[in-house]
């Protein structure tokens, strides 16, 4: 399965996530959810949907940090 996180790849092997949280939780483990917003193919996922959305192969995640500025 590949996954592609900010334009970086990623090539993962069996056992496959099963959700949007649980490749979070593999493959980018100091993510703190507050202030973040995860897109998935172009769509936002909201933060309580991430435990039962399923990830495709090839799936492409862009995750946006809130920042503060002025």
């Amino acid at each position: 399965m590949q996954i592609t996180i900010n334009n970086q790849h990623h090539q993962l092997q069996e056992p496959f996530p099963a959700s949007l949280q649980e490749a979070l939780d593999l493959l980018v483990p100091d993510l703190k959810p507050k202030g973040i917003a995860v897109a998935l193919n172009q769509q936002v996922i909201p933060r309580a949907s991430w435990a039962h959305t399923a990830l495709p192969d090839q799936a492409e995640l862009l995750i946006i940090t809130a920042t503060q500025g002025g």
